[in-house]
């Protein structure tokens, strides 16, 4: 077997670091370039692993920053919702003690009311007291003012009797019959006088008015239609008369007298 001298290996080294054919031709033989091949592809696949990390990255890099920004915009919403929570909040608190003082008032008035309507029923109670006892008064003036409206009737009935009984002496009439609450067909009349020629009647009232008049004259009429024969005459006994009433009394032959 050939050995190479010092000087050859060193030659030879030389040769393969300098002449890169010689160094592909002595790596051919030794069965390296099948291994520099997978070399290069490996190189080649490595380096577009690397290009595609890259890529990658850089996508990736691309996403972190639109997270990123997103988060950003995240945070500045989170800020702006604290803030508006924290508005709110303060709202509520408002509004809380706003409606503690309403309530407060609200009880108060309450109190208030209870107060009112323990007066209210006591006023009730001494209103219906004092309704009783104008009830009561007023039951006793209706007695009252019957009493003094009979008696007033009465009186009248009798200064009227009197005068009419002068006039009708004087005229040489002779009085047939005088008969107080008179009734003709269901009508009553306050006093009924009648002389030999003259039938008189006669209606009291304190304070008259208008339609009394007109009664007074109806009367007239139905007792006419009861004695045609004779002359009928309406009378008014009264203390308190208007001037128009009595006017208008005077035209339809009606006759006053005052007392």
């Amino acid at each position: 077997m050939a050995t190479l001298t010092t000087e050859e290996k060193v030659k030879f080294l030389r040769t393969l670091e300098e002449d890169a054919e010689f160094r592909y031709a002595v790596a051919g033989l030794l069965g390296l370039d099948t291994i520099i091949s997978e070399l290069r592809k490996l190189r080649e696949d490595f380096l577009m692993l690397v290009r595609e990390q890259e890529k990658k990255w850089e996508e990736n890099n691309k996403r972190w920053e639109e997270n990123n920004r997103r988060w950003e915009e995240n945070d500045r919403k989170w800020e702006e919702n604290f803030k508006r929570w924290e508005e709110n909040n303060k709202r509520w608190e408002e509004n809380n003690r706003r409606w503690e003082e309403a309530y407060k008032r609200f009880e108060a008035i309450e109190k208030r009311l209870e107060a009112i309507e323990l007066r209210l029923e006591e006023h009730s109670k001494i209103l219906e007291e004092h309704s009783k006892a104008i009830r009561e008064l007023i039951k006793r003036v209706s007695r009252l003012e019957l009493a003094v409206g009979a008696l007033t009737e009465a009186s009248f009935a009798r200064y009227i009797h009197e005068d009419l009984y002068i006039e009708a002496s004087s005229r040489g009439e002779k009085i047939l019959r005088r008969i107080r609450n008179y009734r003709v067909d269901e009508t009553d009349i306050d006093l009924y006088m009648e002389t030999d020629s003259t039938v008189y009647v006669i209606e009291v009232k304190i304070k008259p008015r208008h339609e009394d008049i007109g009664r007074i004259v109806a009367k007239v009429d139905l007792v006419r239609m009861k004695h045609p024969e004779k002359n009928v005459i309406g009378v008014l006994a009264t203390t308190m008369i208007g001037r128009e009433v009595e006017e208008y009394a005077l035209q339809k032959g009606v006759k006053v007298y005052r007392y």
